[in-house]
């Protein structure tokens, strides 16, 4: 985005910054730029925005790597509100941002200490031990953070992919089946949570992998991520012996899931080598028929 900021006054900057924050866009370096350029000397003017611009421009100032101006303003806000956890909060940012984590980790110790029910300082705190490399302790640190804040679909959702990263395929699938609890109609978590079961293998994961999977294409028929999943669920439990009752409805289903694929396929022809694909998804679809014949 470009700024002529030569022809702008204090009072365009001021409404600039509260489109931004209104849209909840960051725009850090046009933030710092227009706060050097114009604001800063003129802020006092602003009003009752000035507190709302300084944190505006505190978050914008580390993001960018200005130390400087954010402890400046930081020092601004401390001056006005002596003890405040916001204030505070922001002197954790960016110890945090200096890489100085056992300071940042002593002030959010601070903020819990007064409230308990505070829930950001916490999350910072698992954040700080996930920047050093030390996921056991965030995975042990956020699964007590859920036992206070059962209800936050952010925190299950990160502790999933912490066990993923770990290959503890049972616990993400937990972590997902409780965000499904909160969203039952995701399709994303739906396919997910069936990813999860496929990649945990077995005749019963990949049972309940073809159910999720089946869920999620009912929320939304043109999930093409869950029609490849729904195939390769119904491929797999075709051919495995554990389920030859069921053979016959996986090998329709799962020509129905190549059907449905191929046809998204073919309008989408922004998709590179799409004709490529086309010819392998009709050689997959004449094995199962083989396969059923």
């Amino acid at each position: 985005m470009t700024l002529n900021y030569e022809e702008m006054s204090w009072s365009d900057v001021r409404d600039q910054f509260r489109k931004w924050r209104e849209e909840t866009g960051r725009h850090s370096e046009e933030v710092v730029q227009l706060w050097v350029a114009v604001l800063e000397d003129k802020v006092h003017k602003t009003g009752n925005e000035r507190h709302l611009i300084l944190e505006q421009v505190i978050i914008a100032a580390l993001d960018t790597a200005r130390f400087d101006i954010a402890t400046k303003c930081t020092k601004q806000l401390s001056l006005e509100f002596p003890g405040s956890l916001r204030v505070m909060k922001f002197k954790a940012m960016r110890y945090e941002a200096l890489e100085q984590y056992d300071e940042a980790d002593e002030v959010l110790d601070a903020i819990i200490a007064i409230d308990e029910t505070n829930a950001a300082p916490r999350k910072r705190k698992i954040a700080i031990l996930k920047a050093r490399g030390r996921r056991v302790e965030a995975i042990k640190e956020l699964n007590d953070y859920l036992k206070k804040f059962m209800s936050d679909q952010e925190a299950w959702h990160e502790l999933c992919s912490m066990y993923l990263a770990e290959g503890e395929y049972g616990k993400a699938s937990f972590c997902m089946e409780e965000v499904l609890l909160h969203n039952p109609h995701s399709h994303l978590i739906h396919q997910r949570l069936a990813e999860i079961r496929y990649t945990m293998g077995g005749v019963e994961n990949v049972e309940a992998a073809r159910t999720y999977y089946s869920q999620a294409l009912k929320l939304n028929p043109h999930n093409l991520r869950a029609l490849y999943g729904l195939y390769l669920s119904c491929n797999f439990l075709a051919n495995s012996k554990a389920v030859s009752s069921k053979r016959k409805e996986s090998q329709k289903l799962a020509q129905w899931a190549l059907e449905q694929v191929s046809s998204h396929t073919a309008k989408q022809s922004s998709i590179k080598n799409n004709e490529k694909l086309i010819l392998s998804l009709e050689a997959a679809l004449g094995n199962l028929e083989i396969k059923s014949n």
